[in-house]
């Protein structure tokens, strides 16, 4: 089956379970193509920690799971949905630098890549939403948007041969070192958690911890362009997804996020939970979160998929 998008015939490749996201674009995730290092050691990694996960049944305790939850927390909400993405990929607030850096290291111990990187990604993708540019579109399939593409450094390097859009980062000597040094980081902090928890805590806080991080951060680029509904005219797949933003800390407001990207809240309605929004309000009360970016009533008004074009 063909289509027409700009004058532009693609083939369809059938669509995405209970959605209607059609796949127009078909990449080879593990035949045919060139496997690099990069991609050896990255699915090696990932799939250390999946392996890992598997002995939590066999490990549990009470206090390993508290750990597990602790730094899902730290890792999660402070380091990489707080910092990696409101603060540094969209500059929605400003923190004290000395926090922001203690937070942005919060997130290298999420094993979700150094904060240049992640941040690099991620404004590629607001950049080239759902094109062949955007990093992890649902165009190419489910499972491409959701982890396929970590594993296809090829992809990246054709489509972006410079990271050219984060040089407020690499100005900053903290995060040139943290990319140069980011293996040594994981590394080390496994090895304390092995020393000071044994095999259960190195299961459930390198395991369990970050195999859930994954996902979950994950499910925003896929499940959140797949399905729930949209406010907002963004000419985007992007979903407002209640489930995915109660495990994500507020990050499950997509189709929010992507017709306000600058803004600190995601949830903009009382009922979109939205804990990182509501940990930047206690920041901000203790004068540590400054220059906190919200969505005017005019701007909602202009992206309102209502009658009238209104926001209500």
């Amino acid at each position: 089956m063909v289509t027409v998008s700009n004058g532009v015939k693609e083939l369809e490749y059938g669509k995405i379970l209970f959605s209607d996201v059609v796949i127009t674009k078909k990449r080879n995730l593990l035949w045919g193509r060139k496997w690099r290092t990069v991609d050896i050691q990255m699915s090696a990694g990932v799939l250390a920690m999946h392996i890992l996960a598997v002995f939590a049944p066999f490990t549990f305790t009470w206090g390993a799971f508290c750990a597990a939850v602790v730094g899902y927390i730290l890792c999660g909400l402070f380091g990489v949905t707080l910092t990696y993405h409101r603060i540094l990929a969209h500059r929605s607030l400003k923190v004290p630098k000395w926090l922001e850096y203690f937070f942005a290291y919060l997130g290298v111990l999420s094993f979700q890549r150094d904060p240049i990187f992640w941040v690099s990604i991620h404004r590629f993708h607001h950049q080239y939403v759902e094109s062949e540019k955007d990093p992890h579109s649902p165009i190419f399939g489910f499972w491409f948007s959701h982890m396929g593409w970590l594993f296809d450094s090829g992809y990246i390097i054709e489509k972006y041969q410079e990271r050219n859009n984060v040089e407020d980062l690499k100005s900053q000597v903290f995060y040139r070192f943290i990319k140069r040094t980011y293996l040594w980081h994981s590394f080390v902090f496994t090895a304390l958690v092995y020393a000071l928890g044994g095999f259960t805590y190195l299961v459930w806080i390198i395991g369990v911890g970050t195999t859930w991080g994954y996902h979950v951060t994950f499910l925003v680029n896929s499940a959140c362009h797949v399905w729930g509904n949209q406010t907002w005219n963004t000419n985007d797949l992007s979903k407002n997804n209640w489930w995915v933003a109660l495990v994500t800390f507020g990050e499950g407001w997509h189709n929010n996020h992507h017709a306000f990207e600058y803004s600190a809240r995601h949830g903009l309605e009382w009922w979109q939970i939205d804990i990182c929004w509501y940990t930047i309000k206690f920041l901000k009360a203790l004068g540590l979160a400054t220059n906190v970016k919200l969505p005017t009533e005019e701007h909602k008004n202009k992206k309102a998929i209502m009658s009238n074009n209104k926001y209500k």
